[in-house]
């Protein structure tokens, strides 16, 4: 189970691997909200501590760039899966959780208008299919074309970690995730790789955002080839200024936290407020 799994520090991997600094094991019980772009508080890294997240995946070309160049630096991450990626390529999840890495959840069909626009019926449900198709690709079951997965399985999962598509929540959809023991994982810093540039642009933006914040959990997708091309050198640049990966895993008890700084206000709030009517009904990119 990928949360027996120690850190990948220097011992295992070299002292020239950025390696894995430490595991930190997120209790979910009672429910959990974590990410200042979105939430009051995020989990609670010291200085130079970043958590490497990505949603979207698999993707065919992609994840494989990515999950290689996480293999060549000794670093665990946290993805979040879209459940029909997840049902196409299981080998991949498989791949993922293999090497250490946590798998979260980021409904079935990742809807462009969000969440947010479905009934809360609708959105529940797709959040449960995700968590169906991503348990079921894990154990090497497959749910037949038209078939039904376990939806009320799909409740209880072995990693109890959920994203929302474009962190666009409801409240009535985190009572429920809260009741069902199912944490909600938003971010500290975004990499904005659903914006058109370079990885050489990305890579910029991403360090002077991390450098401004210090420390985070940081969103990429990799199912981006930007991403993918960009990755690599942002690894060798994190261990260049002295920064440490934390690998965030299923715990038990309250997970260490802290709280936003005076004055915080949802960046996801000021976003999706600009963007919501041209969300309706259109493929806008969500965050």
């Amino acid at each position: 189970m990928v949360w027996t799994l120690g850190a990948a520090g220097a011992a295992e991997c070299g002292a020239d691997k950025l390696g894995t600094s430490r595991v930190m094991g997120v209790g979910v019980s009672g429910g959990l909200e974590v990410g200042l772009k979105t939430y009051p508080r995020t989990l609670a890294l010291a200085d130079h501590e970043v958590i490497l997240t990505f949603d979207d995946g698999p993707a065919a070309g992609t994840t494989v760039r990515i999950l290689d160049a996480l293999a060549g630096e000794c670093v665990r991450a946290t993805f979040f899966l879209i459940g029909r990626h997840a049902q196409a390529m299981p080998q991949l999840v498989q791949r993922e959780e293999r090497e250490g890495h946590t798998i979260g959840h980021h409904t079935f069909s990742h809807p462009a208008a969000t969440l947010r626009s479905m009934r809360f019926e609708a959105a529940r449900d797709d959040i449960l299919r995700g968590i169906a198709a991503d348990e079921a690709a894990l154990l090497e079951r497959s749910v037949a074309p038209g078939g039904t997965p376990d939806l009320a399985a799909a409740q209880h999962p072995r990693t109890p970690f959920f994203r929302f598509p474009g962190f666009a929540d409801t409240p009535q959809l985190r009572d429920w995730l809260a009741a069902c023991n199912i944490g909600v994982f938003g971010a500290d810093i975004w990499a904005s790789d659903w914006i058109a540039m370079s990885p050489e642009e990305e890579l910029s933006l991403t360090l002077a955002r991390l450098e401004r914040e210090g420390r985070g959990i940081i969103l990429f997708h990799d199912t981006r080839s930007r991403t993918a091309d960009m990755l690599p050198g942002f690894l060798r640049e994190l261990k260049r200024r002295g920064y440490r990966i934390v690998h965030m895993i299923p715990g038990s008890g309250a997970a260490p936290t802290r709280e936003a700084p005076p004055g915080w206000t949802s960046e996801t709030e000021r976003i999706i407020g600009r963007l919501t009517p041209a969300l309706r009904g259109t493929n806008v990119p969500a965050l």
